[in-house]
């Protein structure tokens, strides 16, 4: 662009050293899971087939390291970061707790 007389703008990648305000985790809700339904929410983050078998897994991990509890692995309706208002109804209504999460 020598001699042209036009100018380019970079940017600069290097982070800064100023970092986020940190919150505390939510206190625990339940002593035991034991009787409890939990719902495994997969939000579809790299499609639908994307590693939803890595829910299945979990599920059956719950399964074994809480006994008494009961899971639900279910696929959110939309795009990753669309609402999906009828699941979190039904988790409120039929659930006690839910984890939601991606998985590639």
């Amino acid at each position: 662009m020598a001699g042209t007389g036009k100018k380019i703008e970079v940017l600069n990648p290097a982070c800064t050293n100023n970092t986020v305000a940190r919150v505390p985790l939510a206190p625990r809700t339940f002593d035991t899971l034991a009787g409890k339904t939990v719902y495994l929410v997969d939000i579809g983050w790299g499609g639908p087939e994307a590693a939803y078998d890595v829910f299945q897994v979990v599920e059956e991990r719950f399964k074994q390291r809480f006994p008494g509890i009961t899971t639900k692995v279910v696929r959110k309706n939309g795009f990753f970061s669309a609402d999906d208002p009828e699941l979190w109804e039904e988790i409120r209504e039929k659930g006690d707790a839910a984890i939601l999460g991606i998985s590639c």
